[in-house]
């Protein structure tokens, strides 16, 4: 079986948008330098991620995992778990996610993390190995997510906002305005007030089981192009050069 080639662009924003940790500062040099080149993302689009390149490689450690869990485990509106925004804790997304690690499987791909298969680091890894044009098709299905997403981190002056813009100009699509503005009026967490986050986290959990995507065309359209079918497609085979 021929290697599956890497997409460094796409597994240089899965680790910047992982935990921080030490060996994710030492490799800061490479992974901008990786962002920096790749003329997929237009001038601006490079320049916008250098302060979070930056930030990682030097910032104190401490500073940055609280900052980190802040913004993305305390606050649900940032979620990393892409079908938290979708379906929060329902069934409906824990059949999803089930849909997805399949995927994963039928494309030779075994993650090694505690996070959810939904988690957003995971699936850019995934979508690393797989031809560009079907990860593009993926990131677009995701398109609305994204937007609101740097919406949010842009209110909070986060400098993580350039990289779901990074992400949306991959896509190469717009998001559409009434997904994205749904998603805009929702109320925002306060990431400072813990306890009506607890309340809100407490309020349900994923539940794995049958009815995968029931009633749900947004999960329906990011899992269609990549739901295993009985027999091989396009872009569940290995990519070769």
């Amino acid at each position: 079986m021929v290697p599956q080639l890497q997409d460094r662009t796409l597994k240089a924003l899965s680790l910047i948008l992982s935990y921080p940790t030490q060996e994710l500062q030492k490799a800061m040099l490479e992974i901008g330098a990786v962002l920096a080149s790749d003329t997929r993302l237009t001038a601006a689009q490079r320049r916008a991620l250098r302060p979070l390149v930056e930030e990682l490689a030097s910032r104190d450690i401490y500073d940055l995992e609280e900052q980190y869990v802040m913004l993305f485990d305390r606050s649900r509106t940032l979620s990393l778990n892409l079908f938290e925004h979708v379906h929060g804790e329902s069934r409906d997304r824990g059949g999803a996610m089930v849909s997805l690690v399949e995927t994963y499987r039928a494309g030779g791909f075994d993650p090694v993390t505690p996070e959810l298969p939904d988690h957003l680091p995971v699936l850019l890894e995934f979508l690393a190995t797989r031809p560009f044009s079907e990860a593009r098709e993926t990131l677009a299905d995701a398109a609305h997510i994204f937007t609101a997403l740097i919406g949010r981190l842009s209110r909070r002056e986060s400098n993580y906002a350039p990289v779901f813009g990074a992400l949306v100009q991959l896509s190469g699509v717009r998001a559409d305005k009434e997904a994205v503005g749904a998603m805009l009026g929702q109320p925002d967490d306060d990431p400072n007030d813990l306890e009506a986050l607890d309340e809100v986290w407490e309020e349900s959990e994923v539940l794995f089981g049958p009815d995968p995507n029931a009633d749900c065309p947004q999960v329906r359209d990011m899992l269609a192009k990549m739901d295993p079918p009985q027999t091989p497609a396009p872009m569940l085979r290995p990519a070769v050069e």
